[in-house]
C-alpha cells in the first residue's frame, strides 16, 4: 500500500500512480466535482451518486468479524445526509434538534424491533459493544455477588470482570472443551445463594461456536438470575428474541454483521433491569438535578450522541430487515462451508471450532506449526487477502484450544463476499502450505 499515490490523472477520474510511475485503474473510481468555492465536497458526492468506496487496490477481505468492511449504499447516504441536516438531540426546540431526536427514536424503534426487546425506550446508544458491556457489568454488581461466565469470552467482558474481581465480586468461568463448547449440564453446579447473573458471548469470535442463549437464558430464569448477553458477532445473521431467550440484556455493536457505521453499539434492557450509569453528564433535561435522571434512556445516555451514525445504524437494520436475515445468513455460510471444506482437504491444516451445529461464519485455522502472524502477512501481501491472526481479545479461548503461542488465522464471511472470492483464499492456503511445508 505505501508504494502507491494518488494522483488526478483526468478531470472525471482518479487513477493510481505506483513509485515506478506506472498507473493502475482503481477497482472502483468516483467522479470528482467542485462547489462554486472551489472545494471538493465528499458528502456531496456520496449522497448524489450511487458510488462503492474507493479501493487502492482490489482486497479478498475476510475480517468481517472485526468489522464489515463495504457497507450499504443506504447507510453511507443517511450517514452524509445525517450530517448536513442534523442538530444535536434532545438539546433543543428548533427543526435541526427536532429532526435528530425523531432520528434517534426510530433507530432506538428498528432495534427494539430487530431483538424484541419490547420497548423503544430500554434501547440504550453506545459507542460499541465494549462501552455497553461495562456499563452492564460495572453497573449492576456488589461485592459479595457472585457471577457465573464462559471461557468462550471476548476481552470486553473479561477485563470487566476481572476488574470486579478485584473489587470484591467472585468470578466462576465455565470451562470449554478442545472443540471450543461450553457444557450446559455443567452450570447448575456452579450456582449458589450469592449468584446474581450469567454473563456469556452469544457466538466466539475465535471459532464462530454459537451458545445456546434460549437454553441458558431458561436455566438464569428458573434460578431467578440476571442473563446478560454479548451479540458482538451475531446481531444481524442470527434472530435474537430477547424475550423468549429470558435475556435481560442485551449488548451488540453496529459496525460488524449490523453492518452499520463504526462507533455504533449499544443495549437493550429487559423491563424493570436497573443499571448504575457509567458516564454522568449533561442529557439536555432536568439540568438542575446532581445525579443522572432516573428515566430512560436518559439514565444511561450522557453527552451528545452520535446521531450520524445512529442514522446510519438503522440504515442498516432496515436494510438488513428487507433482505431478511434469513437470506443473509444462508448466503455467509455457504461461504463459510465452501471454505470449510476446502481446508479439509489440506492434510497439514488444523481447524477449530466445531461445524456439527449452526454457527457465526467463521474459520479459524493454522498451517503446521507456522506463526498465524507470519501466514496472515503472507496471504495479505501475496494475495491481498485480508484475515486477523493473533488473540483475537480471546485469550480464555486460546487457553482451551492450545493455540495461546501460535494464535490463530480468523477468516470471516461477509455478505458481500462471493464463491470466488472463497475459491481464491482456498488455492491461497494451499499454495502457502505446499511451498513451506512440502519442500
Amino acid at each position: 500500500m505505501s508504494r502507491y499515490t494518488r494522483s488526478l490523472c483526468s478531470p472525471d477520474r482518479q487513477m493510481l500512480c505506483a513509485s515506478d510511475g506506472e498507473k493502475h485503474e482503481p477497482v472502483w473510481f468516483y467522479k470528482i466535482s467542485s462547489s462554486e468555492d472551489g472545494i471538493m465536497h465528499l458528502t456531496d458526492i456520496l449522497v448524489q451518486e450511487k458510488l462503492h468506496f474507493v479501493r487502492l487496490r482490489k482486497m479478498i477481505y475476510f475480517d468481517n468479524a472485526a468489522t464489515t468492511l463495504r457497507k450499504p449504499q443506504a447507510v453511507i447516504n443517511a450517514v452524509c445526509q445525517a450530517m448536513r441536516s442534523l442538530g444535536n438531540c434532545g438539546r433543543g426546540a428548533h427543526e435541526d434538534a427536532l429532526a435528530a431526536s425523531r432520528i434517534v427514536y426510530s433507530a432506538r424503534s428498528a432495534v427494539s424491533e430487530l431483538f424484541q426487546c419490547g420497548n423503544p425506550r430500554n434501547v440504550v446508544f453506545t459507542a460499541n459493544s465494549t462501552e455497553a458491556l461495562n456499563t452492564a457489568i460495572l453497573g449492576m454488581f456488589e461485592k459479595g455477588d457472585h457471577i457465573i461466565s464462559t471461557d468462550m469470552e471476548h476481552n470486553s467482558v473479561l477485563r470487566p470482570l476481572y476488574y470486579l474481581q478485584r473489587m470484591g465480586v467472585d468470578v466462576d468461568f465455565i470451562p470449554a472443551d478442545m472443540l471450543g463448547n461450553i457444557q450446559y449440564d455443567d452450570i447448575p453446579a456452579y450456582i449458589r445463594p450469592e449468584t446474581r447473573a450469567i454473563i456469556c458471548t452469544h457466538a466466539s469470535n475465535l471459532t464462530g461456536n454459537l451458545v445456546d442463549v434460549g437454553h441458558i437464558g431458561g436455566l438464569a430464569r428458573a434460578h431467578g438470575l440476571l442473563f446478560i448477553v454479548d451479540a458482538s458477532q451475531t446481531a444481524g445473521i442470527i434472530p435474537i428474541n430477547m424475550k423468549r431467550m429470558n435475556i435481560d440484556v442485551l449488548c451488540f455493536t453496529g459496525h460488524k454483521s449490523l453492518m452499520g457505521p463504526q462507533g455504533t453499539g449499544g443495549m437493550c434492557l429487559a423491563e424493570g433491569v436497573k443499571i448504575r450509569p457509567l458516564k454522568r453528564g449533561g442529557t439536555g433535561v432536568q439540568t438542575y438535578l446532581k445525579e443522572q435522571p432516573e428515566q430512560m434512556p436518559t439514565h444511561l445516555e450522557a453527552g451528545t450522541l452520535n446521531s450520524h451514525g445512529i442514522a446510519g445504524l438503522e440504515a442498516a437494520i432496515r436494510y438488513i430487515q428487507q433482505t431478511s436475515l434469513e437470506k443473509i445468513y444462508a448466503h455467509e455460510h455457504m461461504l463459510m462451508n465452501r471454505f470449510y471444506e476446502g481446508m479439509r482437504q489440506i492434510p497439514e491444516i488444523r481447524i477449530y471450532g466445531d461445524f456439527r451445529a449452526e454457527r457465526a461464519p467463521i474459520v479459524a485455522i493454522n498451517i503446521g506449526d507456522i506463526p498465524s502472524g507470519e501466514v496472515s502477512d503472507i496471504l495479505n501481501e501475496r494475495y491481498d487477502i485480508a484475515t486477523r491472526p493473533g488473540a483475537h481479545c480471546a485469550p480464555r479461548m486460546h487457553q482451551a484450544l492450545g493455540t495461546v503461542e501460535q494464535g490463530a488465522v480468523r477468516f470471516s464471511f461477509g455478505y458481500d463476499n462471493t464463491a470466488e472470492e472463497v475459491d481464491a483464499a482456498v488455492k491461497a492456503v494451499k499454495a502457502i502450505t505446499v511451498e513451506y511445508l512440502r519442500k
